[in-house]
């Protein structure tokens, strides 16, 4: 018997956390303005996409005590952002990156419950966490949480938020105006909380919204990281742009997923990733060559390096070969607000070496290659037959796509490959479902019964 062809799962997300949004393009727009998030998001919608992302930011990164500008610098909350997106779509999931470290529960609980009510359904909630201080000097809380903790919060956390939001029955609200009473009983939004990181308890006072819980999305590549997405996620980011590594990392998140007593297939995997078009193959990888180093500048390629090196590298030519100090992880860091990217600085330099030395690759050469994401380079054609390929082996059940250029990239995408990826029956020409849990093929939790039933 033959597989089910899988239905692919793709998400539009708009740059400005990261050096991949090419700011200084003369046809980029504004990274504030609304009318950038709204042209992104109805043209994710006029292609039929799951989802709409935002990151998020919360500090002005530095280097050496300075604002660099290498990336975009600041950008509007996003809750708010996602609200407003709610008014001029109907069918596109929202989905924000909210950091359990600096928030609680009630708060944000109440706000993605809200955020569900006003979308008909549709919000999701990607969950983040931080140790370090100097993003906590920001909050009140400070840079109190150990690096070792952060999933023990961002667990109980998660698990808090859904107790509040199953503290309403789906049948709670009667509002029969001939009894004049409103709701079914007293029980309505009781909760109690008594854990190491929270102790609360009272009334949550949001209904229960239409999905029942936002949906919620998770990136863990640690072995602690795995197990806290596979138990608790709706969907997982993969950082895995090879098909063997990636179909590893697919089986992996659903065997643990399985232990944990979940159902088969109740977890989506979805790498970020990008694309270049163009009529042939051979003019997509010169656009593509043309784009990448107008991402990955001398100086930024620099500063890409020094997040591992933790040295000062300004003094050596991007052009030229890799720096031959090894990196300082315990010295005063380099750059600051931006995630560390290596457990082991040793062991990711001499891996790096190691491939710039096999394929002659500058400073500035390497960069491009290791801070890559999944791409997608050639005729429509060639994107659609990859994508679908990708996904049909089980490399991940979809991808979140963005684009160099704010917020005009994914137009070209929705025009030319949408419309190929519909003819190969891998994604939907309509809209079935009305809710963000339709889109992606999951199922509504159970809802608690009511304390009259």
């Amino acid at each position: 018997m033959s597989k089910p062809r899988k239905q692919i799962i793709l998400g539009a997300y708009l740059g400005g956390v990261n050096h991949h949004t090419v700011w200084s393009d003369p046809a980029a727009g504004s990274q504030i303005a609304f009318s950038s998030f709204q042209h992104l998001a109805r043209t994710a919608e006029r292609g039929r996409f799951d989802f709409f992302f935002l990151a998020e930011g919360l500090i002005l990164r530095e280097r050496l005590g300075l604002i660099f500008d290498q990336d975009i610098v600041g950008r509007p909350d996003t809750l708010p952002v996602l609200a407003a997106l709610a008014a001029v779509t109907e069918h596109l999931g929202l989905i924000g990156t909210i950091n359990a470290t600096f928030n609680e529960p009630y708060e944000l609980a109440r706000q993605l419950a809200s955020l569900d009510h006003l979308s008909g359904g549709r919000a999701g909630w990607n969950v983040v966490t931080s140790f370090g201080a100097f993003t906590g000097q920001n909050f009140r809380r400070g840079g109190f949480l150990h690096r070792d903790d952060r999933y023990v919060r961002a667990g109980e956390f998660l698990a808090t938020a859904r107790k509040l939001w199953d503290s309403w029955p789906a049948d709670a609200v009667v509002a029969d105006r001939s009894s004049g009473r409103f709701v079914r009983d007293d029980s309505v939004g009781a909760f109690s909380q008594h854990g190491e990181q929270f102790d609360i308890s009272g009334r949550f006072n949001v209904p229960r919204s239409p999905q029942g819980r936002p949906v919620v999305l998770q990136a863990g590549v640690s072995p602690q990281g795995r197990d806290f997405a596979a138990g608790s996620a709706d969907a997982i980011f993969s950082p895995y742009r090879h098909l063997p590594e990636a179909r590893e990392f697919y089986q992996d998140i659903q065997a643990r997923a399985l232990r944990q007593g979940r159902p088969a297939g109740s977890v989506r995997l979805l790498p970020s990733a990008s694309f270049v078009l163009g009529d042939t193959e051979a003019e997509a990888v010169e656009r593509h060559r043309e784009i990448t180093r107008t991402q990955v500048s001398g100086r930024t390629a620099q500063i890409l390096l020094e997040t591992v090196w933790n040295r000062d590298l300004s003094g050596y030519d991007p052009d030229g070969p890799l720096p031959d100090v090894d990196p300082d992880p315990d010295a005063p860091l380099v750059i600051q607000g931006r995630a560390r990217l290596a457990q082991d600085p040793h062991e990711t330099v001499a891996n790096w070496r190691a491939l710039a030395e096999a394929n002659n690759y500058s400073l500035r050469e390497l960069a491009i290659h290791v801070f890559s994401r999944t791409e997608f380079i050639g005729t429509p054609a060639q994107v659609a037959e990859r994508i679908d390929s990708f996904v049909q082996n089980d490399g991940s059940d979809g991808f979140i796509l963005g684009s160099h250029l704010t917020p005009t990239g994914l137009d070209e995408f929705v025009d030319k490959v949408v419309p190929l990826l519909q003819e190969r029956g891998s994604l939907r020409a309509e809209y079935t479902g009305t809710t963000l849990r339709d889109n992606l093929g999951l199922p509504t939790p159970n809802t608690p019964a009511s304390a009259a039933a």
